[in-house]
């Protein structure tokens, strides 16, 4: 008997331990591809892998995605070495056509994250989404800092919950993040403060430069661990003090450009759902006369066409803000109505 009972335990284990190994087996499956995998194909040596991941190239989609001229401007990798990476990554990360039902498919497996308000929730079809961007775009006060902090949190809950069960990376740009809010959000979701913030890496960006340079940084975390959400508050505000004037209008769109590119590049390899913030500007022109409210967000066409989703916040009557879906390539032109309490995004009282 005692004999049986240890054969059990043996084969619960076992059971158990194969179960572990196809989970496993099913993540790296659904995961990027790291690009040690490159190792030995046409002729792919570690030390020019090591190239690669000093210059923030650290998945197989991500060489993949890259241009031939990008890939030779890293120092040591020749124009002939730059055609094998690709193709090497082409043979893994196959980059052709698909039919609608396989992208369909692909798209039901969508992780939203919640926002902490039903009617916020209900508007955004269920949340914020991942593998995408998703700007954020308002004055001073109508809760675009409350609501990115308020995603750190509820990003690290279980899925059926509204979480993507990962980690957050905050780039704070105007000096406006506070762990306390963390705490307070925490503590309303039953979760464990200290392990919500020790799951919050952030990173304080002083110029416009320093700001790109934060996501090779950001890149290496995503390909060692399991991040949900990546915030930069705001996206805009160091272009508008880097760069002065007209004459300097086009070095400034070319450099956000490249940083929003590079935001669009986490969003494909690794599925976090990237929120920006982004301010506005009264406009001056002969439009505004007519228009019901002058506020339009900063950034131009190339803010504009680089977000997924746009959403607009404006103040209501107390801690009562309005979010509108300004732009997006499926949820209706609508407002919701949210309200900013202690512990974070709640419905409005009525």
């Amino acid at each position: 008997q005692q004999a049986r009972g240890s054969a059990d335990t043996d084969m619960s284990r076992q059971a158990q331990r194969e179960e572990e190994e196809e989970e496993d087996v099913q993540e790296e499956e659904a995961g990027p591809i790291p690009i040690s995998k490159l190792e030995g194909v046409q002729q792919i040596t570690a030390s020019d892998l090591k190239k690669l991941k000093d210059a923030g190239l650290q998945t197989v989609e991500a060489v993949a995605f890259s241009t031939k001229k990008a890939l030779t401007s890293i120092r040591g990798i020749t124009e002939a070495k730059a055609e094998k990476f690709l193709a090497a990554a082409g043979q893994l990360y196959p980059m052709g056509f698909t039919t609608a039902t396989q992208y369909s498919r692909s798209r039901q497996d969508v992780i939203h994250l919640t926002t902490g308000s039903v009617a916020l929730d209900e508007l955004l079809g269920t949340g914020i989404e991942t593998g995408s961007i998703t700007e954020i775009f308002g004055e001073f006060r109508t809760g675009k800092s409350q609501l990115c902090h308020q995603l750190c949190v509820t990003c690290q809950l279980p899925a059926e919950n509204g979480g993507g069960e990962g980690k957050a990376i905050y780039v704070d740009t105007e000096g406006t993040f506070r762990p306390e809010r963390l705490t307070a959000i925490a503590e309303r979701y039953g979760l464990d403060p200290e392990d919500v913030l020790d799951n919050v890496a952030v990173a304080r960006a002083y110029n416009s430069d320093h700001q790109s340079a934060l996501l090779v940084h950001a890149s290496a975390m995503m390909a060692e661990q399991r991040y949900a959400l990546m915030v930069v508050d705001s996206a805009t505000a160091l272009y508008r003090t880097d760069y002065s004037g007209r004459g300097e209008l086009s070095a400034r769109q070319m450099h956000l450009a490249r940083f929003l590119r590079t935001l669009q590049r986490l969003c494909d390899e690794f599925g976090v759902a990237i929120v920006i913030t982004n301010q506005v500007v009264a406009q001056v022109d002969g439009g505004a006369l007519f228009a019901t409210d002058p506020k339009k967000p900063i950034g131009g066409h190339i803010m504009a066409h680089a977000s997924t989703t746009r959403l607009y916040l404006r103040k209501g009557k107390g801690e009562t803000r309005i979010c509108k879906v300004y732009d997006s390539p499926c949820l209706p032109e609508a407002e919701a109505t949210f309200s900013i309490t202690p512990d974070g995004i709640a419905d409005a009282k009525d």
